[in-house]
């Protein structure tokens, strides 16, 4: 399990032993459905990112927004979720390249009415380094920031 992580009963295969990631949890507000009621798949990005910047928080990375643009985003949505209804966002990190990081993340919706929880989309995006200031091209990762969201080394 991760720090600052807590346990998830299921889709907690993102938080595996040795795996940095967090849980994020919310509700489905108004603004995130569309006239029938359920979440906008826009929405699951939102939840993501909030589980994002909880885990940059949790992890002492300063910095780090405004310097990550996404280059790639993929959801598959598997059932949705309705207004007022509790969800939890599971991400982990999958991948920490030179300049570039793989998240991976399950969205899930608690019971609610009467309909069982259930994972409602999951999916994985890469941001790249860019630092602010200067040229707008790719870098590496600070030694820091790499420290803080990959597995801490034991033994």
């Amino acid at each position: 399990m991760t720090h600052g992580a807590e346990p998830v009963e299921v889709g907690n295969r993102l938080l595996a032993s040795g795996t940095v990631g967090a849980v994020h949890r919310c509700r489905v507000e108004w603004a995130d459905t569309d006239a029938s009621g359920h979440y906008h798949n826009s929405a699951v990005v939102r939840y993501v990112e909030a589980a994002e910047a909880a885990l940059v928080r949790e992890r002492g990375v300063v910095g780090y927004f405004g310097a990550v643009p996404r280059v790639r985003y993929e959801v598959e949505f598997a059932a949705p979720l309705w207004f007022e209804q509790e969800v939890t966002t599971v991400l982990g990190v999958e991948r920490v390249g030179t300049s570039s990081m793989t998240f991976g993340f399950e969205v899930w919706g608690e019971e609610t009415g009467g309909r069982p929880r259930r994972l409602a989309a999951s999916g994985r995006y890469t941001v790249v380094h860019v630092p602010r200031g200067g040229e707008r091209v790719s870098a590496p990762w600070p030694a820091e920031w790499v420290a803080a969201l990959t597995p801490e080394q034991t033994g």
